[in-house]
């Protein structure tokens, strides 16, 4: 049955390959009808007739009218949508809600999914992922074999027996259609387990025997699922398990501090990254290319786009942008409408445009974690880079971390507090303290500004966690697995005396 059905998906791809570069040609056309749409569908909604949706006739109406919305905002309506009611932001019936738990030191927020964002964002981005992926390799068997979702837990909603709540990848597993059920393992059962070391058990025991050719997930939980797989069955190299195993579709976190574990029990050209940007909000971005990391952005997914630029992001009422007007190589806060019913909501995410034409992005951070308590504007894209060449440099390799600052005091300068567990640790943290700074101060003229002569910052203090540190923080707090992550880059040092305290370090003095 293999054949036909790569047959059947090369003849769809070419039909979607055909509309995708539609809308990489005509991008502020395809954005404006589809805000028209939006507007349209859900002008009889509570939220649509309180702020005048059918009056709307230009994108100046559209921010006159609406405010910009983060989470306090849309709470109110998730609360009645949990209880059964219906048509307040979207038409129709919402009866599932992505919990995004964003990191772990913040709420869970509950995102609703309607049927029109399941089907037209997050299963249209799904196959249009595999599209471009066999555009790109004509020649791959990847749906001759199984396919491995390494995502989260569902739960039913007790308010309302119609509707539940769960990460997102077990909404998608839930709701997937029999041609992609077919080809997916584990069990249904095993996939939506809420205990996240017994689903690990069952995972590695249930999918050995399985011709997995394709791996989905956020990297640090898989690389779990992976080394567990590679302990039981005793060998280091995963082509023992699977070997035809090409793809490997990762998002969530960044890959960068990972790539190089998997690499080492991927070895060899076979296989194939490829990054996708899917968030609880919405499905936003595919890498389209074979030799770079950066994404395309899908501009038919039912998801309109604003732009906050950096010097407006503390602003009480932030100016956006279209797509019209952002500039490469500046940083910009994502603003969606979706047909999901979030309406100017500030997602929170920050991204940079590598290309205009077709758009194309990377994403550096968030607008909640990135460190300035000095002025220096260290971003996660600026942490990560420095950190791949410090770790390339002294052939060692991270795990995982966390930065926090060492505030100033009368006698000394602040600084930065870095707790790394490290999976390969260098021989002298003290020389990988060093090059970490040199690094950083290349990356990041703010920093190395406040940087000279020690002025601000003094060089960071870098300190090496005992293993399993934050996996067992994370199971102290009842968020193992799914969409949960660590918080790389605080400007308090809650989360990290927390850390500094489950390993009884209580010395905080900078270098």
């Amino acid at each position: 049955m293999g054949a036909p059905f790569n047959s059947i998906f090369s003849w769809l791809i070419k039909k979607r390959v055909h509309q995708i570069e539609l809308f990489k040609k005509h991008p502020f056309e395809v954005q404006q009808e589809l805000l028209s749409s939006l507007l349209s569908s859900a002008a009889d909604t509570e939220f649509g007739k309180s702020n005048s949706f059918s009056a709307i006739r230009s994108h100046e109406d559209f921010k006159q009218n609406i405010p910009l919305q983060q989470y306090d905002q849309v709470l109110p309506y998730v609360e009645r949508l949990k209880d059964g009611e219906q048509n307040l932001l979207w038409p129709g019936e919402i009866l599932w809600f992505a919990k995004s738990s964003g990191t772990t030191n913040q709420r869970s927020k509950l995102i609703p999914v309607s049927r029109e964002s399941l089907q037209e964002c997050h299963y249209k981005g799904g196959k249009d992922l595999l599209g471009i992926y066999y555009n790109n390799h004509p020649n791959t068997r990847l749906f001759t074999g199984k396919h491995l979702i390494v995502g989260g837990s569902s739960e039913i909603n007790y308010l309302n027996q119609k509707s539940y709540f769960g990460d997102l990848s077990a909404i998608i597993v839930k709701n997937l259609p029999w041609w992609c059920e077919w080809r997916r393992t584990p069990s249904r059962e095993t996939a939506l387990l809420s205990q996240w070391e017994e689903k690990i058990d069952r995972m590695a025991k249930e999918t050995i025997e399985d011709d997995v050719r394709i791996l989905a997930g956020v990297p640090s939980w898989t690389l779990v699922l992976l080394k567990r797989i590679l302990e039981e069955n005793e060998t280091d190299n995963i082509f023992d398990i699977w070997p035809n195993l090409e793809l490997y579709m990762h998002g969530g976190v960044s890959f960068t501090p990972y790539q190089q574990q998997f690499e080492e029990i991927m070895p060899g050209s076979a296989m194939n990254f490829v990054q996708t940007y899917n968030a609880s909000e919405g499905f936003f971005g595919i890498q389209d290319l074979v030799r770079s990391d950066d994404m395309l952005l899908m501009l038919d997914y039912g998801v309109f786009y604003e732009f906050i630029p950096k010097e407006e992001w503390l602003s009480e009422s932030p100016e956006t942008i279209l797509l019209d007007q952002v500039e490469i190589g500046t940083p910009y806060e994502m603003v969606i409408s979706t047909n999901a019913g979030l309406w100017r909501y500030r997602i929170g995410d920050v991204i940079e445009f590598t290309n205009k034409t077709p758009f194309r992005f990377k994403i550096i951070g968030r607008t909640a974690q990135y460190i300035n308590v000095f002025g220096e504007e260290l971003m996660i894209d600026n942490v990560e880079k420095a950190l791949t060449i410090t770790c390339d440099t002294l052939k060692c390799s991270i795990k995982d971390y966390t930065v926090c600052p060492i505030f100033m005091t009368k006698e000394k300068s602040g600084g930065h507090e870095w707790l790394i567990e490290f999976d390969r640790s260098p021989i002298s943290i003290q020389q990988f303290s060093e090059h970490l700074d040199v690094n950083l101060q290349k990356l990041n003229s703010d920093y190395a500004a406040k940087r000279s002569n020690d002025l601000s910052l003094q060089k960071p203090l870098v300190r090496s966690m005992k293993s399993g540190t934050f996996y067992d923080w994370l199971k102290s707090k009842n968020k193992l697995g799914g969409q949960n992550k660590i918080p790389r880059l605080q400007n308090d040092r809650k989360f990290a005396e927390e850390i500094l305290f489950s390993n009884n370090i209580t010395d905080h003095s900078a270098n």
